[in-house]
């Protein structure tokens, strides 16, 4: 079959009789459709933009404690086909502030809605429409004349890995930030605290890159972290020979224990265990509690071990024991 051939099948096609109403349909539909949305256009509506601020002219000296650029929220007014330019064109440019001008010289500055309407006029000459409203209705910015610490980045939330493993460390990438504040502020702040963090049900390393919340005039340098959270898997062990140690003791006494040794019981991550010694652990015998109350055994007391053993105990909570003289 020829080109022409086609041509003709599908001319007849379209010319038909029948096809030839439905595209009389189609003609005013589409003529109908133009004509609704002239009408649309043409109607008064209200519709929020975001605009961006920029504080401007910022002194070598000072350092901004809040966000160099900020956003405020505009309603305007106007024809439904103006509020369509807005919408798909550039025509709303983000808004300069000059921070000479609006610098109250406490550490803080503030522009007032009606001012920010009039800089948002002048700096967009496009703008032929009613602004009805702003939010927020004022804008604040602060900053400081350098002064800034040094502090440690702690992680918070709840982060909680399958069952059998635990979180046995917590490294930060920095480990430390800068924060800048006024003074009486940045005397309060120690510690520089994330974003609360949420995750469970893992079992390898969990690393996530998260944000420092953002505080009324304070600002952290850098203010993104990276946290990883290493896991391993718990295990009941047990660690021998860990020695007996008297305190309390007068010079001329001596405390003798049997046994000498004893053992202690804990939950720990497999590859911590692997590096435990009996030397870490720190078991006691209280001369004075002997003496206060004397019996044929002596109590002892776990009081110290490593960090990240959990549910530690004693084998053996009374040994028997011997006074001697220290020659």
């Amino acid at each position: 079959m020829g080109i022409k051939s086609i041509i003709k099948i599908i001319r007849d096609f379209l010319f038909s009789s029948v096809n030839k109403q439905f595209l009389i349909f189609l003609f005013f539909l589409a003529t109908s459709g133009v004509f609704w949305l002239v009408l649309a256009l043409n109607e008064t509506y209200e519709k929020e933009f975001q605009m961006l601020v920029r504080i401007t002219n910022v002194p070598k000296n000072a350092v901004l404690t809040s966000d160099e650029v900020d956003t405020i929220r505009v309603t305007i007014r106007d024809k439904g086909w103006a509020l369509f330019s807005y919408i798909y064109s550039n025509r709303l440019q983000p808004v300069s502030v000059n921070f000479k001008t609006y610098n109250r010289n406490n550490g803080s500055g503030s522009v007032p809605a009606n001012e920010l309407q009039r800089l948002i006029y002048a700096q967009n000459p496009a703008i032929t429409s009613k602004i009805t409203s702003l939010k927020p209705d004022k804008l604040d910015f602060f900053y400081n004349d350098g002064g800034h610490k040094r502090v440690p980045v702690r992680w918070t939330g709840k982060v909680v890995p399958e069952d059998l493993y635990f979180i046995s460390k917590v490294t930060y990438s920095p480990d430390s930030v800068d924060v800048y504040a006024p003074a009486s502020v940045l005397d309060s702040i120690n510690t520089a605290y994330t974003e609360a963090l949420n995750y469970s049900n893992f079992r390898d390393t969990l690393t996530v890159t998260c944000h420092l919340p953002k505080t009324r005039g304070v600002k952290y340098v850098p203010q993104k972290v990276q946290v990883s959270f290493y896991t391993d898997v718990l295990t009941e062990e047990h660690i021998d020979g860990v020695p007996i140690t008297a305190i309390n003791m007068p010079e001329d006494k001596v405390l003798r224990t049997f046994p000498a040794k004893v053992t202690v019981k804990f939950v720990a991550g497999v590859s911590q265990y692997k590096t435990l010694r009996a030397d870490q652990f720190l078991v006691i015998a209280d001369f004075k509690e002997i003496m206060t109350n004397p019996s044929e055994k002596c109590n002892i007391y776990l009081k110290g071990y490593p960090e990240g053993i959990t549910r530690a105990t004693l084998e053996v909570n009374q040994v028997d024991y011997l006074i001697e003289e220290n020659k």
